[in-house]
């Protein structure tokens, strides 16, 4: 005999483990990618005790690496609710981590994300409202309401733009077939996989250019149109559109690929901003890209327009 237990509905969830030597990356360390991939699970968690429903990302916000987890230390990410929609949730997610012995932990990085709820077709599902009960919270719905202007101003800016082989930039693409350890608890891939993937194409890129050990200090504007499959060829196009003379900020693509048809379809988009470091871990100077094409051009004015959106959000 079967007995079904009905949880309290609540608006937090807090994960907290140790950062495992298996979780580094590329040089050895726990790179952006994997902490992207944490708060993903994170805001899963939280949307779907909230709606009691299965939840898909919608979008990832501004995050931004303070500085880096590393193995052994104790990671802690909460992720609350702070603003709901009919089918959607807003929910802001922060990064913590420190040393296990005094468990005293710092914040890491910090972003607000959407999850969007779903019935069994996979259609958008009403979820309860959230109302706020303290002051913090008022402030935190309010913040989240500006950045829902905000946000869809990127959405727009980042949808005006096209790309094709009109360009010289540097650009670099991986490509493989999504495996069934990539899936998540609704059959489809993890968001958190595509946001690795994407910070792992945007690093190949980056320290082909800088020559460097590079290192991702913000990514944003993660805008999720479509699942992608199991067995679906995966490709992720990571194109440099802009540097200053530290930093190089990345575009990236994630198309899904039917390998029976060779359709393709957009299925994310997102930008990166990697920096290049020195022998001692210091940001150091990067090579100057100069756009050559129109295309080239209008790209670098793109990115240039997404820079004073950013600070719209960081002041919202």
């Amino acid at each position: 005999m079967s007995v079904s237990i009905d949880l309290p509905r609540t608006s937090e969830s807090t994960l907290r483990f140790l950062a495992k030597s298996s979780d580094a990356g590329y040089r050895q360390r726990i790179d952006g990618g994997r902490v992207l991939e944490w708060v993903d699970k994170a805001g899963y968690a939280c949307a779907s005790a909230w709606s009691g429903r299965y939840c898909v990302t919608a979008y990832v916000g501004n995050i931004r690496f303070s500085r880096p987890v590393e193995a052994g230390q104790l990671v802690e990410i909460d992720a609350r609710i702070v603003y709901t929609g009919r089918t959607s949730m807003h929910i802001l997610v922060t990064v913590s981590s420190g040393d296990p012995r005094t468990g005293s932990v710092s914040e890491t990085a910090q972003c607000l994300t959407v999850f969007v709820a779903v019935d069994d077709a996979g259609k958008p599902a009403a979820v309860p409202p959230w109302i706020p009960a303290t002051l913090l919270d008022q402030r935190r719905q309010l913040a989240a309401r500006r950045r829902i202007a905000v946000r869809h101003n990127i959405e727009a800016e980042m949808a005006e733009q096209s790309y094709s082989d009109a360009s010289h930039a540097p650009s670099k693409v991986l490509r493989f077939l999504a495996a069934p350890s990539d899936v998540n608890w609704g059959g489809k891939v993890h968001g958190g996989n595509v946001m690795r993937w994407i910070d792992e194409a945007a690093f190949v890129c980056a320290s082909g250019w800088s020559g460097a050990e590079t290192i991702a200090s913000y990514v944003g504007g993660i805008r999720f149109y479509r699942p992608l499959l199991i067995g679906n060829m995966v490709e992720i196009g990571a194109r440099l559109i802009h540097t200053t003379h530290k930093s190089m900020h990345l575009s990236v693509h994630v198309r899904s690929i039917d390998p029976r048809t060779g359709a393709a379809e957009l299925a994310a988009h997102a930008l990166a901003i990697f920096v290049a470091l020195d022998d001692r871990g210091r940001s150091m100077r990067v090579p100057q890209w100069e756009p050559r094409t129109d295309e080239d051009r209008r790209l670098d004015g793109h990115a240039r327009s997404l820079l004073e959106i950013r600070q719209q959000a960081e002041t919202a």
